[in-house]
């Protein structure tokens, strides 16, 4: 079953219980995103990312977000029934193809864009990935890759596509995500801070809030 709000599919990222994947799925997200990054205060051991993903109902797609993975970890996570692979870090082409033979699964990156300077990238990653996930560059020393809750100037992706789906990511939040939609032409969205109350807290209310400003 797939599932859409409004048409555009919504992702929602840094799931910690169990509450927030029924929030997600009561919701009509397409996606459920797992973080696996220590530094993170959304991240999850494996043990936990199976109770989540088994919590999980048909048609909920769950998503592995990972930083520069190395191969022990992604042997850990051969025991969370997962969907996709999301590459956060800054992962070669190459290391994007290998990590998607050795898992077996789809694979996203996530590139960060501050300027158009940054755009290429987007047309190098295409090669070798199943999805994009178009998000805002972190500032300077920022601990997080992403998730940090910033935006960036969209203009640059107007109109803009690529062979493969992509997905909008970078401060989106219930109250700016339909024009965010509406400028750029995204048909998917990935929110984790906007949805949140305090950093890894997720709210109910905003996630669905985020997915209904997608069905209107």
């Amino acid at each position: 079953m797939t599932r859409r709000t409004g048409g555009v599919r919504a992702k929602i990222c840094g799931l910690r219980t169990t509450a927030d994947v029924t929030a997600t799925a009561d919701a009509g997200a397409a996606y459920m995103g797992l973080v696996f990054f220590p530094k993170s205060p959304r991240n999850v051991d494996p043990a936990t990312a199976r109770d989540l993903a088994l919590a999980a109902p048909p048609g909920l797609a769950k998503v592995a977000l990972v930083v520069d993975p190395e191969d022990a970890l992604l042997d850990a996570l051969e025991a969370v029934p997962l969907d996709m692979i999301q590459l956060h870090g800054r992962e070669t082409p190459e290391r994007v193809a290998a990590i998607r033979t050795r898992t077996g699964l789809p694979v996203m990156k996530a590139v960060g864009v501050r300027d158009a300077g940054d755009l290429a990238a987007l047309d190098t990653y295409a090669h070798v990935a199943d999805q994009l996930l178009v998000d805002a560059k972190p500032p300077e020393g920022a601990v997080l890759p992403g998730g940090n809750g910033i935006g960036f100037d969209r203009n640059l992706i107007a109109g803009r596509n690529w062979t493969l789906p992509w997905m909008l990511a970078g401060g989106l939040t219930p109250e700016n995500v339909a024009e965010a939609v509406r400028l750029t032409g995204a048909r998917q969205v990935d929110v984790s801070s906007g949805v949140e109350s305090a950093p890894g807290v997720k709210d109910a209310a905003k996630i669905a809030a985020f997915c209904a400003a997608l069905a209107d």
